[in-house]
């Protein structure tokens, strides 16, 4: 196994609840599978996955890339367990003469319809964002709030579905910042909307206060930053949710979203797969995941323009909001042109 490390800028400063984001850095896995290369990407990113450090530590401790998997010696380093797990899926369909999202299902996706996040801004600035992600061909929007007074939030949400229209899916995430009481009172004053969820309400530990919010009100409910702070087999059990929102990156890779897939759909929850701010290898990754998935949910893939650069072209841009699965072998890119 071959690592290499890489940082890349974001265009911006990226505000989160664990402060702001302005540079992304990670690693880059290669492994060998009878005579094959795969590639895979470790990014940790704090809040949901091991640190940096821990990620280097961990990856240097890998002699033997598939025992590791096999074992689970990176249970405890999610984003370095990704790497492995997806640059061995990677070689694997490579040997396989097969796109990684085929290897995953015989039924999968060719091309993936994918939101567009509309950030925290006044009124005037999300209903121009928002018109201009439609013009780009979204038609599934996500509009973050929590940050603002509720009133604002609300009144934001309407505004967009005003000028928008019925047809376009919208989502809103408040990244855990309400208490049960805020969130009530804001899914009651919303209920008229059509949101196509409200993604983690409250804070992710809040497990039986997100079922309380469902059983109380028909917008769904849909968490991810519990699914770092809980095992999603909980979460399922909690009947917590209407939706898991899954990062590859976070879980720990593809295998297990997969997994985790499959276990949401025996309790009737869907799953929408996004990055963690990623370059092109893990996006690529989270991509062939979520086209192995049924259904035709949006999911929440379109995060390439937030870097100012990238380890490699990227073979599966957006374009009018959708994403076409590369079709060549394995994750659709080619090893050495990334490691080079």
């Amino acid at each position: 196994m071959r690592v290499h490390d890489f940082a890349l800028d974001l265009r911006q400063p990226l505000t989160t609840a664990h402060g702001d984001i302005e540079r992304r850095e990670g690693f880059l896995v290669a492994v060998d599978v009878d005579g094959h290369k795969g590639i895979g990407e470790a990014t940790p990113l704090p809040g949901w996955t091991e640190s940096l450090a821990e990620c280097c530590e961990a990856l240097a401790d890998v002699n033997d890339p598939k025992q590791a998997i096999e074992t689970d010696a990176l249970a405890d380093a999610p984003a370095a367990r990704h790497a492995v797990s997806l640059a061995l899926a990677d070689a694997r369909a490579r040997r396989d003469d097969a796109p990684l999202a085929a290897s995953f299902a015989s039924n999968s996706h060719t091309s993936l319809p994918v939101n567009s996040t509309v950030g925290d801004a006044p009124v005037e600035e999300t209903v121009e964002a928002a018109e201009n992600a439609v013009s780009a061909g979204f038609d599934c929007l996500k509009l973050k709030v929590g940050a603002r007074d509720t009133d604002a939030d609300i009144a934001r949400l309407r505004a967009v579905r005003e000028a928008v229209g019925d047809d376009v899916s919208l989502r809103a995430d408040a990244n855990g910042a309400w208490d049960r009481w805020t969130a009530d009172r804001v899914l009651a004053a919303i209920s008229d909307l059509d949101l196509e969820y409200v993604e983690q309400p409250l804070p992710a530990e809040e497990l039986a206060g997100h079922a309380v919010l469902r059983r109380r009100h028909d917008t769904p409910i849909a968490l991810d930053e519990s699914l770092a702070s809980v095992p999603p087999a909980r979460a399922l059990a909690s009947n917590a949710a209407d939706v898991l929102v899954c990062k590859p990156m976070a879980l720990g890779g593809p295998d297990r979203v997969l997994d985790v897939a499959s276990h949401a759909r025996d309790a009737g929850v869907d799953i929408v797969v996004t990055t963690t701010i990623d370059a092109v290898v893990a996006r690529l990754g989270s991509l062939h995941v979520a086209a192995a998935l049924p259904g035709e949910r949006a999911h929440g893939l379109a995060t390439a323009s937030l870097l100012d650069s990238d380890v490699a072209a990227d073979p599966a841009p957006v374009s009018k909001g959708i994403m076409s699965v590369p079709e060549s072998p394995g994750l659709g890119i080619d090893p050495d042109a990334v490691l080079d």
